[in-house]
């Protein structure tokens, strides 16, 4: 049978025989409503000595709540192992949100921020505001955010470009460690191509992964190079195939899975990689799923069956990335 027609051939209770054992029986457990048997699990941050929760926090989940709930999703979250965090100011008031819901829990917390800015005027500018802002004296992670093509590499490296500010906010103690965040293959390479990153924040999910071999390259890169690897869009699957005014999820751009069971084989395809952490998309409820999943021990790796099923979800459907030609 073709991967594109597995799915469709095989019934709901076959597809449940060929799950994993070990992640079936933690999902029983899970959904059973038994206490958590763990935290979060964490990870080594790449080569250096800190330690990160194996689900970050993105910053998008409080954006747009009431001061409130970002102080009890924070609180919750950390209270479950989570203490990576993730943040940017263009996630519209996410920073004003979680400056104050994360400032109890600051010290035992690995804080990462972002800057589009590819000037060094406007990055400092907007470093200085995430500091004021999340009520903090230092980054843990910056990261040029964003990188989509070899302009955008060229311009934050040139002269009076934006990794002058990294550099000399690393000197000052503003920021420890120094990363990027890409959608694009080409711009991550030329990126580790000019600095030897601590980190990249990238896009390494199984249905681009699979269809589109989107990906492979710079995980293998970066994995040599002995670099965290913070993945992002384990959760994603497809574009969007409604309108925005049906559309459940409305803080992500891309349709994510939602169902555990694929919630669940996105994560472990990704964990597997392997990566140090992944970033669960911006609605708590996913979010939460994502945790609990990683809490309960049901994260485990996918078996030879549930490899023949991620590989027929993902020729069903766009991939939100596609390979350069």
């Amino acid at each position: 049978m073709e991967r594109r027609g597995f799915l469709k051939g095989t019934s709901a209770a076959g597809l449940l025989a060929l799950l994993d054992p070990a992640y079936v029986r933690a999902r029983e457990a899970f959904q059973a409503g038994s206490p958590p048997s763990q935290l979060v699990p964490k990870r080594p941050y790449g080569r250096a000595k800190d330690s990160i929760s194996m689900i970050g926090f993105g910053g998008i989940i409080v954006m747009d709540v009431t001061p409130e709930q970002a102080s009890r999703y924070v609180g919750e979250a950390v209270d479950r192992g989570v203490n990576y965090f993730d943040v940017a100011p263009s996630y519209g008031n996410a920073q004003e949100r979680l400056g104050p819901a994360l400032k109890p829990h600051r010290d035992g917390c690995f804080l990462a921020c972002k800057t589009t800015e590819r000037e060094a005027a406007g990055a400092r500018g907007e470093l200085e505001e995430s500091l004021r802002v999340l009520q903090t004296d230092r980054l843990d992670l910056y990261q040029l955010h964003a990188l989509t093509s070899l302009e955008d590499v060229d311009r934050a490296f040139a002269p009076g470009g934006a990794m002058e500010v990294f550099l000399k906010a690393r000197e000052r103690g503003q920021v420890r460690y120094l990363g990027f965040s890409a959608h694009s293959e080409e711009a991550a390479h030329a990126a580790m191509d000019r600095h030897d990153f601590d980190s990249i924040l990238f896009p390494l999910g199984f249905p681009t992964w699979i269809k589109e071999g989107f990906g492979p390259s710079v995980h293998k890169r970066a994995q040599e190079g002995g670099k965290a690897i913070l993945a992002l869009k384990a959760m994603a699957h497809r574009k969007w195939t409604v309108q925005p005014e049906d559309r459940k999820w409305n803080k992500t751009w891309y349709e994510p899975f939602d169902q555990l069971d694929q919630v669940s084989l996105g994560l472990r395809f990704t964990n597997d990689l392997p990566v140090h952490a992944m970033i669960p998309p911006g609605h708590w409820d996913l979010f939460k799923m994502a945790v609990e999943l990683a809490q309960a021990g049901a994260l485990t790796p996918l078996n030879d069956a549930e490899r023949e099923i991620v590989a027929a979800i993902a020729q069903d459907g766009e991939p939100i990335f596609e390979k350069k030609a």
